[in-house]
Parts: C-alpha cells; sequence; structure tokens
C-alpha cells in the first residue's frame, strides 16, 4: 500500500517532469497579477480584460446575508449563459477587490463556489466574463458579522460582573452573620 507521502512525492515528480518538458497545461501557469493587484472593482475588471459591467439576473450569486465569521466567508456563483469564458468574485471593500476568478470552457457547467475574508460589510459582486468581452454581473450585500465578538465580549462581561455580585454579596452576608463563640470545653486539671 502505497503512503500520502509517497502519492504527493511521485504527484510533484510527475508535475515537475510535464513543467519542463512543456506539456503542463497553460492555464495552471497563467497568474494575472495585475488583477489580483487591483484596488477597485473597475481596475480588476480591466486587469481581466473585461468592458463595462452590466446587470443581468442570468448571474446568480449566493452570499450570507450575515457572515458569522468574517475570516470565512462562503460565496457560489451559478449561470446558464452560453459563452461564458470566466467568472470573477469581487468583494468591493476589501484591500484587494479581486478574490478568485475562474477560467470557463463549454464543457464546465458555470457554477462555482469559494471563500474569502472580508474586513468589513461590503458588496459581494459575480462577473461572468463572455467571450465578446462583455461583463455581465450579480451583487449582493453580505455583512461580515463583527458583532459575535461584541456579544462575547458582553457575555463574559455579564458573567464577570454576576460573580462580582455573589462574592460582595457572600462577603456582606459573612460580615454580619453572627459569629460562632467559642466554647471552652471544661478542664479537668
Amino acid at each position: 500500500m502505497q503512503t500520502r507521502r509517497e502519492t504527493l512525492k511521485q504527484s510533484a515528480i510527475v508535475a515537475g517532469l510535464l513543467a519542463t518538458t512543456g506539456l503542463f497545461p497553460q492555464h495552471a501557469l497563467a497568474f494575472n497579477k495585475n488583477a489580483f493587484d487591483a484596488k477597485t472593482i473597475a481596475e480588476a475588471l480591466k486587469a481581466l480584460g473585461a468592458g463595462a459591467p452590466t446587470a443581468s439576473k442570468d448571474v446568480v450569486i449566493d452570499a450570507p446575508d450575515i457572515a458569522e465569521n468574517g475570516a470565512v466567508v462562503p460565496f457560489s456563483a451559478r449561470s446558464t449563459l452560453p459563452g461564458v469564458k470566466q467568472i470573477a468574485f469581487l468583494v468591493e471593500k476589501n484591500p484587494s477587490a479581486l478574490i478568485a476568478v475562474y477560467n470557463v470552457s463549454e464543457s464546465v457547467e458555470v457554477n462555482f463556489a469559494t471563500r474569502a475574508k472580508m474586513g468589513q460589510s461590503s458588496d459581494v459582486y459575480a462577473v461572468a466574463i463572455m467571450t465578446d468581452g462583455r461583463a455581465l454581473f450579480a451583487k449582493k450585500r453580505s455583512q461580515s458579522d463583527a458583532r459575535w465578538l461584541r456579544r462575547l465580549i458582553v457575555r463574559i462581561l455579564y458573567h464577570h460582573i454576576i460573580f462580582e455580585i455573589r462574592r460582595k454579596t457572600w462577603q456582606i452576608q459573612c460580615a454580619f452573620a453572627p459569629k460562632p463563640q467559642a466554647t471552652r470545653l471544661p478542664c479537668e486539671c
């Protein structure tokens, strides 16, 4: 039986051989640095080669209304449009607007999901870039819920205050409680 380490080692060797001989798929090596470095949605779409985005009901985005944890917010997008070349996920108020880009061929169903970090509540976009250069998008407002941290702090403070009140009450009760009298045992001297 082959161990996981041996499998990974053989896979790395095969990938290295394919990359050195030029047989590795070029899409796997493609990386659009300018698109991922873009600070705004317009810059990111321009770097991806898309035109001005227009809203479309044929592109659907699913994102939580309120994310419990802003570090891992799930997104998914789907479309039934023919001729989709790429689908991109963008978050408006992130330091880097572009989250993910998926290259699509005709044989692939356009239904993708990813997770991203959101620092604050923002609009989330799913943009379908067509083969003719058009960009069709769907938008949803997703709130990165930092309130869970506030609720946790309030709960901790509440329990701390209750504990302190009970402790003070106990101290007061002990202060006013009658002290037991020391009884002297009869001495048999």
